[in-house]
This record gives C-alpha cells, sequence and structure tokens, in this order.
C-alpha cells in the first residue's frame, strides 16, 4: 500500500492538483478580507476555505501513511506539516491572532514547485556567508553612526543626536530613499565638506556590500541547481545501468536454456 500511495502522490497531476489548491485557497483568504464579499457570499467562501484545509489535511496524511518515518526527515514535509498545522490551531480569544496567520498556507507553494524550492534553497545555503557579510556592513554602520554622531549632532539632532538615530539615517541613506535633498543636501548647507564622508559610505554599503550579497545568493542558487542536476544524472545513471543488468540476466538465461 505504501508504494502505491508513494506513486500516486509522485504523479504529476497529483502535484498540479495540489498547487491548484493552494492558489483557490490563497484566493479564499483575500477574498476574507472584503466586507462586501464575505457579507454576500461568506458561508460559501468559509467552506470552500475548510475544504481547501481538509484537501491539505488528506494530502499529510497520504504521505505520512506513505513515508512513515522517513516524512519527519524531510525539511519540506516538515514545513508544510508546520503550516497546516498551525491552521487547525482554535483561533479564540488571545489566539484570535493566529487566524491572520492562515495566509501562511499559500508557502506551501514553494514546496510544490521545484523552481520556487530551487531559490530558498540557495538562501538558506547562502546564510553562513551572508553572515560574515552582515557583520562586515555592522561594522561599517557602527564606524559611520560614531562618526556622523560626532560631526553632524549639534546642527542635526533629530537626524544624529545619537547613535540609534545615525544608524537609521544611516540605513535611509544607503537605500537611497531621499537620502540627496531628504539628508546630505540640508546637512552640507551647514557642512559643505560633508559629502566627503557621505558618498564613500553609500559607494561602500549600496553598490559594495549589498552587491556582495547578492552574489552570494545567485551563487548558492547555481550550487543548488547544479547538485540538483548531479543527483538526476546519478538516478538515471543507476536506472540505466540497472536496465542493463536485467537484460544480461535475461540473456544469460537465454543462454542457459538453449544449452
Amino acid at each position: 500500500m505504501r508504494q502505491t500511495l508513494t506513486r500516486f502522490i509522485a504523479r504529476p497531476a497529483f502535484g498540479q492538483f495540489i498547487t491548484a489548491v493552494i492558489v483557490a485557497n490563497a484566493i479564499l483568504l483575500g477574498m476574507e478580507t472584503s466586507d462586501e464579499l464575505m457579507a454576500r457570499y461568506g458561508q460559501v467562501i468559509l467552506f470552500l476555505d475548510k475544504l481547501c484545509l481538509a484537501i491539505f489535511i488528506i494530502e499529510i496524511a497520504l504521505k505520512l501513511v506513505a513515508q512513515g518515518g522517513r516524512f519527519f526527515r524531510d525539511g519540506w514535509n516538515l514545513f508544510d506539516f508546520t503550516v497546516v498545522g498551525i491552521a487547525l490551531i482554535p483561533s479564540t480569544g488571545g489566539l484570535s491572532v493566529l487566524r491572520a496567520l492562515r495566509i501562511l498556507r499559500v508557502l506551501r507553494v514553494i514546496s510544490v514547485a521545484p523552481r520556487l524550492r530551487r531559490v530558498v534553497e540557495g538562501f538558506i545555503t547562502a546564510l553562513p556567508g551572508m553572515g560574515s557579510v552582515f557583520l562586515l556592513m555592522a561594522i561599517i554602520f557602527y564606524i559611520g553612526a560614531v562618526i556622523s554622531t560626532k560631526l553632524f549632532s549639534d546642527s542635526f539632532p533629530d537626524w544624529f543626536g545619537n547613535l540609534g538615530l545615525s544608524f537609521y539615517s544611516l540605513f535611509q541613506i544607503m537605500t537611497l530613499e531621499s537620502w540627496s535633498m531628504g539628508i546630505v543636501r540640508p546637512v552640507m548647507e551647514v557642512y559643505p565638506y560633508a559629502w566627503v564622508f557621505f558618498v564613500p559610505f553609500i559607494m561602500i554599503t549600496t553598490f559594495a556590500v549589498v552587491n556582495l550579497l547578492v552574489g552570494l545568493i545567485v551563487n548558492s542558487m547555481q550550487d543548488a541547481h547544479h547538485a540538483e542536476d548531479e543527483v538526476r544524472t546519478n538516478d538515471y545513471r543507476d536506472e540505466v545501468l540497472s536496465r542493463l543488468d536485467t537484460i544480461e540476466k535475461m540473456l544469460i538465461e537465454r543462454e542457459s536454456a538453449k544449452k
């Protein structure tokens, strides 16, 4: 029975059906935010939402039966189990906020879409390298916050009055959100040579460090893609070798029968 369920779950049609249910459930959850739609079709929408949840529960149950203990060794299975489990928690009283978390079910589309899984796996693989980049950025921000606080706090206490305000202002500058007319040019009216500080800061943080983060993520995604291709190649090779062994055994048996 487990083999039959495994083959059934592995069918492309089954995955496509689950993906369609996830998309439909996402639309239903969006419709629940409309008071007008809920007033007219509230009962139908809630019924369909519960039906989608029931389908997800049945899917998880089928996987549990088919895979047994192996189910909990797969990170994506645990992800699906957690997302569906959150929806089963009673959303009453102090737990009413969990009702909003039902939208997390939309994230299940990641686990059923190989391309999205590759993106997430690449991102997770890049986390160790990203940690080093974030540490480097934190050091740069700390140095910049100390310098800007000492230089500009007297004239611009709202932006650089203390380390916290300086951190926030520098973060705004890094994102290039109103950095010139909003902060830098007013500062330069009092301190004409302030550009000597702000321009290198933008060059280092916005163009160098941020692009380094993007490069790490892209490289990790490529590594995940190559690893997946290698697994497919090995599986295909094993399948071909298995078929060759079967053919060889059949030929040997025929020769033995002729003798």
